[in-house]
């Protein structure tokens, strides 16, 4: 098997147990990677999330984000849809849309606050 190369963005979590539950609802599959229960390391199909314990967050505070470039940005979308995220607050999910950037795209802001762009080249 061939390996490229890839990045792989590593998010906080303030409790490990609640981000499972959360990204399981949008479909990602995972564990937990560590003996003391710090870290996590989630897929969905190809894309990989690592989540590491950050018990003092503040999710409306929240700087953390990253961007998943997707070949089908409309499947996705309807996938993460079934979770039935609201529109406003934390956690969220935005309208897909095509942008002034030449990406169709939409958001999620996960329970942490963390901003996760998932986008299609149009």
């Amino acid at each position: 098997m061939q390996l490229n190369d890839c990045a792989i963005p590593q998010l906080p979590s303030g409790d490990m147990a609640k981000t499972i539950e959360f990204y399981r609802k949008l479909g990602f599959e995972g564990w937990i990677a560590s003996p003391a229960g710090d870290y996590a390391i989630f897929h969905r199909g190809t894309l990989e999330i690592h989540f590491f314990l950050h018990s003092t967050l503040v999710p409306a505070e929240s700087a953390f984000g990253c961007y998943f470039r997707v070949q089908d940005v409309d499947s996705l979308f309807l996938a993460f849809s079934k979770a039935n995220l609201p529109s406003t607050g934390i956690p969220r999910m935005t309208k897909l849309e095509d942008k002034p950037w030449g990406m169709r795209e939409f958001a999620i802001i996960d329970e942490d606050g963390s901003l996760i762009r998932i986008g299609q080249e149009l």
